[in-house]
């Protein structure tokens, strides 16, 4: 049986070495999650900013096209004033000349807010475009060396598999099931017993079990925290420590013997006391009886 809990010692240091690694890899590409969200964020921002671009941009050609045709107006109300023959028709063109120049100037203030603003997006862009080139840059780079490391990783747990894979055909398959589930819950599946007490848990363990584990015929499990145990001499200093302990504890229960000593000590006062007490009463009534029957007997003799 020692051979066989030398084997679960082995096989328990693969074991978490082998979870942990296993974690590890399953936990690696959340490193690069925020990394990726941040791009994903960057991109809608990207879309969003260069439709409105793509808006603005539409809306300055329209004002262009409306600009243009308010200039022709205006200059072809301009050329026509030197070929005017009545005052109506002179009226009919300063009037289209008014209009157009009007026009002229309301576009004209339009489309210099709508350049400026097509012009501020233009830039966002470049800004936005540049900083996800340099995060797909980063994330690129993140996932090549995320690569490496989860290569080395797994050829470390290659390793540990051929390892493991030595030791488990030999062991009881629902044994070594149990002992997999616990380490996977307290990285330890197998510790010590010393003076009666579980290393894993710290509890102290029933005497007839404790001695069955001191045997090490069996595989037993500890009835507290599940794991397997295996019986393990205390040193000297662990001796002492369990020595002190005990002698504590003794010291506790005499002292709780003559706590109660002295609450019996007590207890005997008072019902002495409580009986002198009670003698104390029965006198003073015999004395009050007497003088009651002193007092008949004068009435007595006088009548």
């Amino acid at each position: 049986m020692t051979k066989v809990f030398d084997k679960l010692k082995d096989l328990q240091e693969i074991l978490v070495h082998k979870y942990d690694l296993e974690k590890k890899i399953n936990e690696a590409p959340k490193q690069l999650s925020s990394q990726e969200e941040l791009l994903e964020r960057m991109k809608k921002e990207f879309i969003g900013k260069n439709t409105d671009y793509e808006e603005a941009r539409a809306k300055v050609a329209q004002l262009q096209n409306e600009l243009d045709e308010a200039v022709k107006s205006r200059e072809s109300g301009e050329k026509g004033m030197d070929n005017i023959t009545t005052h109506r028709e002179y009226e009919a063109l300063d009037r289209q000349i008014s209009e157009a120049s009007l026009k002229e100037q309301d576009i004209r203030k339009d489309l210099q807010k709508e350049e400026k603003m097509l012009a501020d997006l233009n830039d966002n862009l470049k800004q936005v475009e540049a900083m996800i080139k340099s995060q797909e840059a980063d994330l690129n780079a993140g996932r090549t060396s995320l690569d490496k490391e989860l290569n080395s990783y797994k050829s470390e747990l290659a390793g540990l598999q051929k390892k493991e894979n030595k030791i488990t055909p030999n062991l009881d398959q629902e044994i070594l099931f149990k002992f997999q589930r616990i380490i996977q819950r307290n990285t330890q599946g197998i510790v010590a017993v010393k003076n009666g007490v579980c290393q894993g848990c710290r509890m102290i363990l029933p005497a007839q079990f404790a001695n069955e584990v001191h045997k090490n015929e069996d595989i037993l499990f500890c009835p507290y925290c599940s794991r397997i145990l295996y019986y393990e001499e205390s040193s000297e200093a662990e001796q002492q420590e369990s020595f002190f302990k005990l002698d504590d504890t003794e010291s506790l229960a005499n002292l709780d013997d003559e706590y109660f000593d002295e609450e019996d000590e007590d207890e005997e006062i008072e019902e002495k006391e409580s009986a002198s007490d009670d003698e104390i009463f029965d006198g003073e009534d015999e004395i009050e009886d007497d003088e009651d029957d002193g007092g008949d007997e004068d009435e007595d003799e006088q009548s």
